[in-house]
């Protein structure tokens, strides 16, 4: 039998690979819970992204923020270590890294960032919470980034 532990490592492991590999917005969503509540939120203050600062609410929602994210966003050599597993939250926090491009600015960073996900009984996710580089994405967004990176 697989311990708890380990179920949840697996599923999150698989949520993140499939980001990485990136995988379609409905084999993501395909990880998150079908009989509990799910949100995704990304830390942040809202008027720097459209997916920042508010929480996307149920399985629609969540499929907005990917939906979003995939229209304003690129991103290459995404990679996650350092899982940390607490089985009596259900919980998995995991750092990750990636190289993201603005599409409309083609201004891209180096970024390191974090996810908390939150698992039902099923090792489904129903909590995905992002926390990442706010001001480089803004930056970006508005053409600033090279200007503000180079001094």
């Amino acid at each position: 039998m697989i311990s708890s532990r380990q179920q949840l490592l697996d599923a999150a492991k698989s949520l993140c690979d499939d980001f990485a590999q990136k995988k379609t917005t409905e084999i993501i969503l395909s990880h998150f819970s079908q009989t509990h509540p799910c949100t995704a939120l990304e830390h942040g203050l809202p008027a720097f992204a459209p997916f920042l600062g508010r929480s996307f609410n149920g399985r629609e929602g969540v499929l907005e923020y990917f939906s979003i994210i995939a229209s304003l966003l690129t991103y290459d050599d995404m990679r996650f270590s350092e899982y940390f597993v607490d089985t009596e939250a259900r919980k998995v926090s995991v750092k990750g890294r990636a190289a993201f491009t603005w599409i409309s600015t083609k201004e891209s960073w180096d970024e390191t960032f974090t996810y908390v996900l939150d698992f039902d009984d099923e090792s489904k996710v129903t909590a995905y919470q992002v926390w990442a580089d706010t001001a480089a994405a803004y930056l970006a967004s508005i053409g600033q980034l090279k200007k503000a990176s180079s001094g």
